[in-house]
């Protein structure tokens, strides 16, 4: 199926999960940014929250509401056959979101998530792959912060690097920013899911092609001070080196030996090592169904940072990346990561998908191998920062 025999759907775009925190939030991006010919529908279970939802919205009654629930698959089919691009918001995604990713891939809709689940990602790949590439449908995963700054950032520095030589870029994240209650959930739940991640992760490289000729690692690297950013590096185990690796795998300018590496910053070793500590902490709790559900119920799915503590959060990511006798130093940064940023980048994701001129991809792609430029000349228009800081 040809993306162009996709026009005569009714809508260029359904936000699915909408009345969720960060779904609100991109519904409100969507309605005061997108072009005012875009035909888009927001969707949910619950059709009076949502028609609530449309008349906050600016513009609101140009705005359709279409009712789907996740377990009721028929409303996800007529949802992935009605629309050009599907971005959903529901999670945790392991839990709630094969169906819809089956839709899509089913009938050639694109597929947009906020997944910083591996576990899912990996079987997604497995079960929907092959027939997303015979339909068309592009399905393209953690289009918020985790992992648009990463895999655009090291994209990003990659182009500032010579062509054709071995790649190092280091990637060292820093930031001041709360969570809501669904991203709790959906942390918890993936930590509690050790044993099924690592199986799905080695399902997946037995369906992955080889790469002849070219050869791309994420190592988890090891603590250590970093001079070049001034802050001791932490080894970061999320989605986003999974993600910058697979960007690499899929795209040659990453050179024939690539190696990224994925780091949090902290500038002082008392915290670095109280982070550590309280991280193993929840991880081991969260094996304990009643301690994680405990946990869970201290913040609800669907709660979330006020304004005003979203207005003052922040994040960067700094990258250095080295071959070819260069090295250069380049930044991604921006306001709240986890809710206004990421509503932002999901928004313009979509869009992207949408209406862009972009490299023709299909089946479970990246973000770097799907948008590439253009969704970073998107995001760069929409106040977000990428930069060169150094080159040597």
């Amino acid at each position: 199926m040809s993306r162009m025999s996709r026009t005569d759907r009714p809508y260029d775009l359904v936000l699915f999960g909408a009345t969720g925190f960060v779904g609100t939030l991109t519904a409100h991006y969507l309605a005061a940014h997108a072009p005012r010919d875009l035909r888009w529908a927001v969707a949910g279970r619950d059709e009076g929250r949502l028609e609530r939802l449309r008349e906050d919205l600016p513009g609101g009654a140009d705005v359709a509401v279409l009712r789907a629930d996740v377990t009721e698959p028929a409303t996800l089919r007529a949802l992935a056959e009605h629309a050009r691009v599907v971005a959903t918001t529901v999670g945790p995604y392991v839990l709630y979101g094969e169906e819809l990713v089956a839709a899509c891939a089913d009938t050639g809709a694109d597929y947009l998530d906020l997944t910083g689940e591996p576990e899912f990602v990996d079987l997604m790949y497995v079960r929907h792959d092959a027939r997303a590439r015979e339909t068309g449908a592009r399905l393209v995963h953690a289009c918020g912060f985790d992992s648009v700054p990463h895999d655009l950032g090291a994209y990003f520095t990659v182009r500032q690097l010579p062509e054709g030589v071995p790649l190092t870029v280091d990637g060292y994240v820093t930031a001041d920013a709360a969570f809501s209650g669904g991203t709790l959930a959906s942390a918890l739940n993936q930590m509690a899911r050790g044993r099924r991640m690592l199986a799905a992760a080695r399902e997946r490289a037995r369906h992955e092609p080889r790469l002849p000729g070219r050869r791309v690692t994420a190592p988890a690297g090891t603590p250590r001070y970093a001079a070049e950013v001034g802050a001791w590096a932490l080894p970061l185990p999320t989605i986003d080196p999974r993600i910058v690796r697979r960007s690499a795998r899929a795209l040659e300018r990453y050179g024939p030996d690539f190696r990224y590496r994925h780091y949090a910053a902290v500038r002082r070793l008392p915290v670095a090592l109280g982070g550590v500590a309280a991280v193993g902490a929840v991880a081991a709790a969260a094996q304990l169904p009643p301690v994680r559900r405990w946990l869970s119920d201290r913040l609800k799915p669907g709660d979330g940072p006020s304004a005003r503590k979203r207005a003052e959060s922040w994040f960067s990511v700094r990258f250095v990346g080295e071959g070819g006798g260069r090295r250069v130093l380049t930044e991604v940064a921006g306001g709240d990561p986890g809710y206004d940023e990421t509503a932002k980048m999901f928004a313009e994701a979509a869009l992207c998908l949408a209406f862009d001129d972009l490299p023709p991809t299909a089946g479970q792609v990246t973000t770097a191998q799907a948008m590439g430029d253009a969704l970073t000349e998107r995001l760069r228009a929409a106040g977000i920062t990428f930069r060169v800081a150094a080159r040597r």
